[in-house]
């Protein structure tokens, strides 16, 4: 069993490094694609042999040290009662938004096993199907992050309205919050329950804040969620995208591991956390990817070597795999890790 994964959120050092990717099941693959091409994404998402299927693939063909649960941050709000879907060229949308007390009417509690029943199953197939050869990590969007798709009704590049909806209406961002909040602690405590060894938070637009803001809008809804699961004793990863501002109280989210965009390389991440003895996980540039092996290589070892300063390293990109990227970029990367780390 490789347990490298879990050991160095656990804070243990390990040799070699262990390496996953974001979006490691993805596009880039001729494997996903041809899937990809026969169902389209929440079809994927919500049949669980082909949501295992697309798992396991990065594991049998790159040789990455952990699996990711393939799913989507949204699926949860869909649950909730949010009318989701995906548009080509748009991405996701939900229509109409929470933008009034009436609106959130619309939306209620979930139950996992009854309202996301093959989330849990496709965890399950993964457990039997990996046999411990490498740990499975699960995975939510983070409060803040479901409640700008929800509000803003789609992806958005002003975040007005949640923006307008937090410094206007505050105590309607809180009971949207709220909500949110609790459906995905229940949501990830199914996870943990059906078989995920490790969780990822993320708070893709969380970064979008001030510092001031950060704490009330983003902040104290993800600590409620890692204070609920720390009875269950599996490591907890927090990734704010385009957080270097915020790293500082990141850290006081409670979550065990660290996980860094590309923006803040892992020293400069350290000195603003004032805080040596924490797991941090990242950070190479997705579009380092395209660099020819000697100088990957350098950016790798850089990388490495910045990890030995921190309490352990899981190496990862600072942002997920991009479909442009070769399929087999990514695995001379792996190779390149753990060689230089082992």
């Amino acid at each position: 069993m490789n347990d490298n994964f879990l050991r160095a959120c656990r804070g243990e050092r390990t040799s070699p490094v262990p390496v996953w990717f974001m979006r490691q099941a993805g596009r880039y693959l001729p494997e996903y694609q041809e899937i990809r091409g026969k169902s389209d994404f929440l079809t994927m998402c919500k049949t669980p042999e082909l949501a295992a299927e697309v798992t396991l693939q990065p594991v049998d063909l790159l040789g990455v040290d952990a699996a990711i649960l393939f799913s989507d941050i949204l699926i949860p709000l869909e649950a909730m009662g949010a009318n989701l879907a995906f548009e080509e060229g748009r991405g996701p949308v939900l229509q109409p938004p929470v933008r009034s007390s009436e609106d959130l009417k619309r939306l209620h509690a979930i139950e996992p096993e009854r309202d996301v029943p093959f989330v849990l199953e496709t965890i399950k197939i993964l457990r039997r199907e990996l046999k411990g050869r490498v740990p499975l990590i699960g995975f939510a969007g983070a409060p803040f992050t479901l409640a700008s798709y929800l509000i803003e009704g789609g992806g958005t590049k002003s975040f007005v309205n949640i923006k307008k909806m937090f410094f206007s209406n505050p105590e309607l961002f809180r009971q949207v919050m709220d909500l949110i909040t609790e459906v995905t602690i229940s949501y990830l405590q199914a996870q943990i329950h059906a078989g995920a060894q490790a969780i990822q938070l993320f708070d893709t637009w969380a970064g979008v804040l001030t510092r001031h803001d950060f704490r009330d809008a983003a902040l104290l809804y993800a600590k409620r969620i890692f204070s609920a699961l720390r009875q269950s004793g599996v490591p907890m990863v927090y990734f704010v995208f385009n957080g270097g501002h915020l790293l500082d109280l990141v850290r006081l989210s409670g979550a065990d591991v660290i996980g860094l965009d590309w923006r803040t390389d892992i020293e400069t991440a350290l000195f603003l956390m004032d805080d040596t003895n924490v797991v941090v996980q990242g950070n190479l540039d997705p579009c380092m990817l395209f660099l020819p092996e000697e100088r990957l290589r350098d950016r790798i070892a850089e990388i490495l070597y910045q990890g030995t300063m921190a309490r352990s390293h899981i190496f990862n990109l600072g942002h997920g795999i991009l479909p442009e990227i070769p399929p087999e970029k990514v695995k001379l990367a792996v190779d390149l890790i753990h060689e230089l780390s082992g």
